[in-house]
């Protein structure tokens, strides 16, 4: 259960996309979509339940994570676990979407980052940056650019 404390230490990102929650949805949750802005993601279905896993390698390490979805509201909702193979930790990602006119709010909360390893590859700064890349650039290229071709 997360309390009050627990949020004050988690790391939120909202960004505001010029395209409908439907769009915003499919490239969040179908994984040939995610597999462009996101991670290398073998399989990945929005079910609760369903769980998956990805290596990412970062200044000569290698961090294997692995997730499962708690949360599934199509077109509003997602959440999964966020945790490390062999490392104590346990995280929660939440992702929210909410329509505004023909644009699309996205707000990304990770918060038990304080349950990771108290070293500096878990600090909670490179959350905020990973998550602002993804978020902030990463997916807003790939909306932009699906964006402009023809349906």
């Amino acid at each position: 259960m997360v309390t009050k404390t627990d949020l004050a230490n988690a790391v939120v990102v909202e960004r505001t996309f010029n395209a409908p929650v439907a769009r915003v949805w499919k490239a969040l949750t179908d994984v040939h979509q995610m597999r462009e802005w996101y991670f290398d993601l073998k399989e990945f279905k929005p079910e609760v339940g369903f769980e998956f896993e990805f290596v990412v390698q970062h200044e000569g390490n290698s961090y294997h994570h692995l997730c499962k979805v708690t949360e599934v509201i199509p077109q509003k909702k997602i959440a999964y676990t966020w945790r490390y193979k062999g490392e104590p930790g346990d995280s929660l990602v939440t992702i929210e979407l909410f329509p505004e006119n023909n644009m699309t709010r996205l707000r990304l909360t990770h918060e038990g980052l304080e349950t990771f390893p108290k070293t500096p590859a878990y600090a909670r700064k490179n959350f905020e940056a990973g998550w602002t890349a993804i978020i902030g650039t990463e997916l807003k290229k790939f909306l932009e650019k699906t964006g402009k071709e023809k349906p």
